[in-house]
């Protein structure tokens, strides 16, 4: 492959939609995509109940900080994906954006974040899907 397409995450706290896309993205793409997340206004850590949620996969994004978005994410990415929270981001020609609109995990149960963690794998997987193999 030439060119490793790069993929942003853009939540406004960046702490729940938008680790768990990169997590997942990440997982499943095994070092052929570039994977990126930020958020508009940071929270302080990872929502909990999101971490717990993709635990039950084996996937441990514990460590990870939220980032504040940057203008330099977004020109370094491909496909600049926001997780349906209104964030804004530098809208910049050449980029392909997509909004998926996702329930927001924030202050729920873990049992109530699964179902937002089964659509963001499932559209993840398209995605990684679309980007490597050009099929949709």
């Amino acid at each position: 492959m030439a060119h490793r397409p790069e993929v942003l995450f853009v939540c406004v706290h960046n702490a729940g939609r938008s680790q768990m896309a990169a997590a997942l993205l990440a997982h499943h793409a095994l070092g052929r995509v570039a994977v990126r997340s930020a958020g508009s206004e940071p929270g302080e850590r990872v929502n909990p109940a999101a971490a717990a949620a993709l635990a039950e996969w084996g996937l441990d994004i514990t460590a990870a900080m939220p980032t504040r978005l940057a203008t330099d994410d977004v020109e370094a990415a491909d496909v600049v994906v926001t997780m349906g929270c209104g964030d804004t981001c530098p809208v910049l020609p050449g980029k392909r954006y997509l909004d998926w609109e996702l329930d927001d995990p924030a202050g729920r149960p873990v049992e109530e974040v699964r179902p937002v963690r089964d659509e963001i794998d499932r559209r993840v997987r398209a995605l990684l899907s679309e980007l490597l193999d050009g099929t949709p």
